[in-house]
């Protein structure tokens, strides 16, 4: 990380209440959680941001469209942990193996692959989507709150991506250990995983 972490001993209340949540999200302080802890106030915030719009949507296609933003924006952090997310909390373990297979969505059912692309035009070049980006998610069942939440979570991620690897955050070792190596490799689409 490019700045230092504020010591868990020279926590105040706000700060506590950021490292405590992410400790017992994790089972340790991920790197992420230092690399907000001088404004834990925005951390907290985001995080209530994030659980609206995740708590209003599907979670597995929550987790499919943000790891299609985490990996257009080349955030090995995002990408490694909502893999984690979409085998460990959703129990998806089919759709984590074929996004590592083919990370470009293209071994998915045609919803989700519509989604995965979706979520990276969002990521990559929102002012190119066009009415028909949106009629292609419609005809395949989506609503127009379906693809609201799909922009909503890609927005959300695109700031905690760009935060975090513009001070220098890294994927964390016990997280991406869970993983098999060639798993793993397809992962780590930007900054390397943090050493043990």
């Amino acid at each position: 990380m490019f700045i230092e972490r504020v010591d868990p001993s020279a926590a105040d209340e706000t700060l506590r209440t950021w490292y405590d949540g992410q400790q017992a999200m994790w089972g340790f302080l991920p790197d992420y959680a230092g690399a907000l802890s001088h404004r834990p106030d925005a951390a907290l915030a985001w995080g209530a941001l994030n659980q609206t719009i995740r708590g209003s949507m599907d979670r597995r296609r929550f987790e499919i469209a943000t790891i299609a933003a985490a990996r257009a924006r080349r955030s090995t952090v995002c990408t490694v942990a909502h893999s984690s997310f979409l085998r460990d909390v959703v129990g998806d373990d089919e759709t984590l193996a074929s996004l590592c297979e083919h990370p470009d969505g293209s071994g998915l059912d045609e919803v989700d692959r519509a989604v995965h692309e979706f979520a990276t035009k969002v990521a990559t070049d929102p002012a190119s989507i066009d009415q028909g980006d949106v009629d292609r998610l419609r005809t395949l069942g989506l609503s127009d709150t379906d693809v609201t939440n799909v922009a909503l979570a890609v927005g959300a991620r695109l700031f905690f991506t760009a935060v975090l690897d513009a001070l220098g955050a890294q994927a964390d070792s016990p997280t991406a250990q869970t993983f098999p190596p060639e798993q793993l490799e397809s992962m780590v689409v930007g900054r390397p995983v943090a050493d043990v």
